[in-house]
C-alpha cells in the first residue's frame, strides 16, 4: 500500500512527490468539454491571441484536480476512508499548455474521528508549481483517514 496510515503523519510533515506532469491541450480540450464548460478562457485560442494572455488558459478545475490526485500515491492510497471537503482553493498564476507541473503537499492539521475510532481526520495543504517555480494553485483538503491496524 503506498499511502499512510492516520498514525504515521505528522503535522509540519512535507511530500514533495515525484510525479510531474506536462499539461496538453488534449487533457484541457476533454477536461473542458467533459464538464461542459464552453468558456472561451479554454477552448478558443483565436479569442485569447487577443487577450492579456495571448493564448488559452487551462481550465482551472483541472489543474485542481491533478494538485489533488498527484498526491494520492504518496499520501491516502488505500488509506483513504472518505475526502471529506476542498478549502481556500486558490490559482495566483495561470496554467498554459505545455507547464510542466510539480505538487507538494503538507500535513497541516491531525484530529482524532469523534464517530470512528478507527480513523482520524487530515487537513493537507498542496501546492502546484509550474516549470519556473511559480506557485500556481493550492488548496486545503481534508480527509477521513484509516489508522493503522491493531
Amino acid at each position: 500500500m503506498a499511502g499512510l496510515w492516520f498514525d504515521e503523519l505528522v503535522v509540519g510533515q512535507v511530500f514533495a512527490h515525484a510525479i510531474r506532469r506536462t499539461v496538453t491541450e488534449t487533457d484541457n480540450l476533454l477536461f473542458s468539454t467533459l464538464t461542459h464548460n464552453p468558456a472561451q478562457l479554454h477552448l478558443d485560442a483565436e479569442y485569447m491571441a487577443a487577450s492579456d494572455y495571448g493564448r488559452i488558459l487551462v481550465n482551472s478545475t483541472f489543474t485542481l484536480g491533478l494538485m489533488v490526485g498527484v498526491s494520492v500515491g504518496d499520501t491516502t492510497l488505500g488509506t483513504a476512508v472518505a475526502n471529506l471537503g476542498w478549502d481556500e482553493v486558490r490559482f495566483p498564476a495561470p496554467v498554459f499548455i505545455g507547464d510542466t507541473l510539480r505538487i507538494e503537499t503538507e500535513v497541516t492539521a491531525l484530529r482524532e474521528s469523534k464517530s470512528r475510532p478507527d480513523a482520524g481526520i487530515v487537513t493537507f495543504l498542496h501546492r502546484a508549481y509550474n516549470q519556473r517555480d511559480e506557485l500556481v494553485a493550492t488548496c486545503k483538503r481534508s480527509g477521513l483517514q484509516r489508522k493503522r491496524p491493531a
